[in-house]
């Protein structure tokens, strides 16, 4: 997994320049939107479920260019519903991308 720093911060930045609150606000909303889909992903059950925040995550992290989780969520469509190795590998990924936006 390649994790590219500051994707999402450059992003926020090009869609909103140096608004810093508002940069703040977008932030807070990806986390939350990213935890959320990763909390979906670790209670699906079914495949439909299991592809469907998938690819909201991937869609979501498409959206701000947070490509390691983009990446992650690609690979989880091809895994099996619950499969905690990709689990564990996209809260870590979130959680790093968590961190930099803290710095």
């Amino acid at each position: 997994m390649a994790y590219d720093p500051g994707t999402l911060e450059a992003a926020l930045s090009a869609a909103v320049g140096s608004d810093l609150a508002l940069i703040a606000e977008l932030r807070r909303a990806f986390m939350e939107s990213a935890e959320r889909q990763l909390d979906l992903l670790a209670r699906a059950r079914c495949d439909a479920n299991w592809t469907m925040a998938a690819l909201k995550l991937k869609g979501l992290c498409a959206s701000f260019g947070v490509n390691s989780v983009m990446d992650l969520a690609d690979e989880a469509l091809e895994s099996a519903p619950g499969d905690p190795v990709i689990l564990r590998r996209i809260r870590d990924a979130i959680a790093l991308v968590e961190g930099e936006t803290r710095d």
